[in-house]
C-alpha cells in the first residue's frame, strides 16, 4: 500500500463532511456532526507521510474507505 500525506488524508476527511474541532501542535481533531465520531491526524510537515498503522486507525475511526483515499 502507498504511503499517504495528511494532508490528503486532511483533505479526504473535510470532503465526507468531517468538520476541525482543535488543533493541538501538530495533531488536527476532526468530528463528523451527525455521528459524532472524531479522528485524530497528525500532520507533521506538508510532505511527511503518515505512518500506515496510524492511516489504518483513521480509517478504522472514519468509516471511509481506504479505496477513497487513494483517489485521484
Amino acid at each position: 500500500m502507498p504511503q499517504i500525506l495528511g494532508k490528503k488524508v486532511k483533505k479526504v476527511l473535510l470532503k465526507n463532511g468531517f468538520k476541525i474541532v482543535r488543533q493541538s501542535g501538530s495533531h488536527i481533531i476532526f468530528e463528523h456532526p451527525t455521528d459524532g465520531s472524531t479522528v485524530t491526524v497528525p500532520i507533521h510537515g506538508d510532505n511527511n507521510p503518515i505512518y500506515m498503522g496510524v492511516f489504518m486507525e483513521i480509517i478504522k475511526q472514519s468509516k471511509i474507505s481506504k479505496k477513497e483515499f487513494f483517489k485521484k
